[in-house]
This record gives C-alpha cells, sequence and structure tokens, in this order.
C-alpha cells in the first residue's frame, strides 16, 4: 500500500524559501565580518547517525535533547521508518534546541561534512560466530568508506556488536588514523558498576571513579583496586567493614559483582525486547567529550597495540582514554593490574586478534 509523503517543509509546498529571510531586518555589522558585510558564523556541528533501529534513535534523540549538534542526519536502508522518525524529532521542534534534522538513504549525499559519524549496525541478538561477523562487515564496506569520502576529517564511533571487532574493521575500512576510530566499548559497563557501587555507598554515580576494560562483553574486567570515591579507595573499605558478616567482599563476590554488570544488557534485553536508553545516554557522553573536547576520561574501545603487556597484536579492546575534537588524545597505559587481570586482558587480545584476521581485512 502507497503511504501518502505529507510536506515536512514550506518549500516542498511550493514557497520560496528566500522571502522567509526577509522577515527580520538585518541589523548594522558589528566590525567583526568577512568583509562582505556578513558576520562571522562559527561552522555548524554535524552529527551522522547511521542505522534508525532502537539504538540509533535513541542516540539521536539524547545527542538532539542534550543540544550537541546544530544538525543531525539520520540514514537508514529503510525510507519510511527513517523518513517516519525524522518528522516525529521535527514536530517537536518548539520544545527543543534549534537542530536542522535530515533523513534519507543515501550514506554519502547525507553524511557530507559530518563531525562525528556514529554507526549502529542491526544484528541478530545472538551468540557471535564469523558468518555473522562476515554479514556485519559487510554492511560495514558499504558505510564506512562513504563515509570517508563525505567527511574525510571526521570522527568515527561504531556502537554495534561485536564492537571490539567491528571497531577494527571500521578502521581499516576508513582508512582514519587509529586515534579518530573509536568503538563505544565497555562506557555503559562502567556506568552500570558505577550505579552499583553508588547505590550501596548511598552516593551519586557520578562521584564513583570505577573502570570496566578490556574485551566489551564476558570477558570484561573489573579494576577494583582502582576504584575510589572522595579520593578514599573503595574495595578496601568493603572488605574491611564486611569483614565479619556473611557477604564479605572476597574474590568469588567480587566476580558476582562483575557478572552482574556484564549481563545488565541481557536482562534489559529479555524483558523489553531490546536495549536502547542507557546506551544513548552513553554515548551522547561521548559526542560531548569529543565535540566540545572536554578532555574527559572514558573507557572506550581503541587501537591497543601496545598498551597491554605482552600484546603487540592491531586489536581494539577498552582501555581508559582522554578524548577530545582530535579523538583519542592519550590512553591510561599505566594501568595497576593483577595477574588474573592481566592475563584476562592478554586473552581477550588474542581472541579478538583471532576474529580481525580471519575477517581478511
Amino acid at each position: 500500500m502507497s503511504m501518502k509523503k505529507e510536506a515536512s517543509s514550506l518549500s516542498e509546498l511550493g514557497f520560496d524559501v528566500n522571502f522567509g529571510a526577509g522577515f527580520f531586518r538585518q541589523v548594522p555589522s558589528s566590525g567583526c565580518d568577512n568583509g562582505e558585510g556578513t558576520q562571522r558564523r562559527p561552522r555548524p556541528t554535524k552529527v551522522s547517525v547511521i542505522g534508525a533501529g532502537e539504538v540509533g534513535m535513541a542516540i539521536a534523540q539524547t545527542i538532539l535533547t542534550q543540544g550537541l549538534a546544530d544538525e543531525i542526519a539520520l540514514v537508514d536502508d529503510d525510507a519510511h521508518r527513517v523518513r517516519g522518525e525524522m518528522l516525529d524529532l521535527q514536530h517537536a521542534a518548539a520544545f527543543l534546541p534549534r537542530v536542522r534534522i535530515v533523513a534519507g538513504t543515501d550514506v554519502l549525499a547525507l553524511t557530507r561534512g559530518s563531525d562525528l559519524a556514529i554507526v549502529t549496525v542491526p544484528g541478530a541478538r545472538q551468540q557471535v560466530t564469523l558468518e555473522l561477523l562476515r554479514k556485519k562487515v559487510a554492511v560495514l564496506r558499504e558505510i564506512v568508506p562513504a563515509v570517508a569520502e563525505g567527511s574525510p576529517e571526521s570522527l568515527l564511533l561504531v556502537v554495534s556488536n561485536p564492537v571490539d571487532v567491528l571497531a577494527y574493521a571500521a578502521w581499516k575500512l576508513s582508512g582514519f588514523p587509529a586515534s579518530r576510530v573509536i568503538g563505544s566499548g565497555t562506557n555503559l559497563d562502567s556506568s552500570r558498576l558505577r550505579r552499583l557501587l553508588a547505590d550501596h555507598l548511598g552516593v551519586g554515580a557520578q562521584d564513583v571513579q570505577a573502570y570496566m576494560v578490556g574485551e566489551h562483553g564476558g570477558a570484561a574486567v573489573a579494576l577494583w583496586s582502582s576504584i575510589s570515591v572522595g579520593g578514599m579507595p573503595v574495595l578496601s573499605y568493603l572488605q574491611k567493614t564486611h569483614a565479619s558478616s556473611s557477604s564479605c567482599f572476597d574474590g568469588e563476590a567480587l566476580e558476582g559483582i562483575r557478572r552482574a554488570v556484564v549481563g545488565g544488557a541481557r536482562e534489559v534485553i529479555g524483558l523489553k525486547g531490546y536495549a536502547s536508553w542507557a546506551i544513548g545516554y552513553s554515548v551522547a557522553s561521548l559526542a560531548r567529550s569529543l565535540l566540545r573536547d572536554q578532555r574527559r576520561v572514558h573507557p572506550v574501545s581503541l587501537l591497543a597495540k601496545g598498551f597491554i603487556p605482552g600484546n603487540d597484536h592491531e586489536v581494539f579492546l577498552s582501555l581508559p582514554a582522554r578524548l577530545g575534537r582530535g579523538g583519542v588524545l592519550g590512553v591510561a597505559a599505566e594501568l595497576e593490574l593483577t595477574a588474573d587481570e592481566e592475563s584476562t586482558l592478554r586473552r581477550s587480545a588474542e581472541t579478538l586478534w583471532e576474529h580481525c584476521q580471519a575477517l581478511g581485512l
């Protein structure tokens, strides 16, 4: 059944857009002009979100409401769906910051001139197999080169799972410096850990300094020894105060907390069918740090070669990194790891490298 397409602008109804420009009279120049009588305006910030599924739209909506972009481009292979999502957001214009929202199916045309391109590749929520990986990389082959062609100076943020392997693939396909290709990694896992600890300690989650690192998923590592609140180490306090209770913070208990963190998304998906809002806020926090040059530290998936003892492979996995307008500006390379944590990171690097080699990139 064909669907009637309603106009999304007055120009689509035949009105000349140039007549609207004279609605307000222009004031005399203040002297800060470009020699042609017009004032210099800062270059608008453009964010492109490729993939208008639940995750992609949660990201777009959060970036929109937080005022992080002047233009948002939505790209999806379902033309009807992505237009519907665009109109749904445009209709809320009176309640939001002024943002130009465009949508369609043409990756190159729509993402051209992006400052940040966010890639969400849909896929079955199932165990990762080589066949599934190859299908997702095939989708990236259609997306990433087009983004790189139209936005050669952009930052590339991969949100799809398995994020570490797909971030590696996006890096290879883009030809970008590794510093400008990032995976969402364990940024959200770290938030889940911070929330659990914050609730137990009765503080705000933003006051808990805690990181999950390594391979995104079941093998992620919690950096227990570095967790602090207000400059005070948390683990030693919890072990001391719970020493005489039935629920002490021993190795088994810590592993139970880690499993609860990495299994958090699985529970959400089991209950509502998909996870979206938390990853939307997580990615928006990364976008803010990148686009506004905040120099904040986030655990994100990055090229980890040389940062993990005993690993010389070109693999992406999560480490705390300083993020700014140039992408990854620095990596926390002097982490204090236990022997078990270091061994887990090395095993993850080997596993990820095997996947990457199998893709033939």
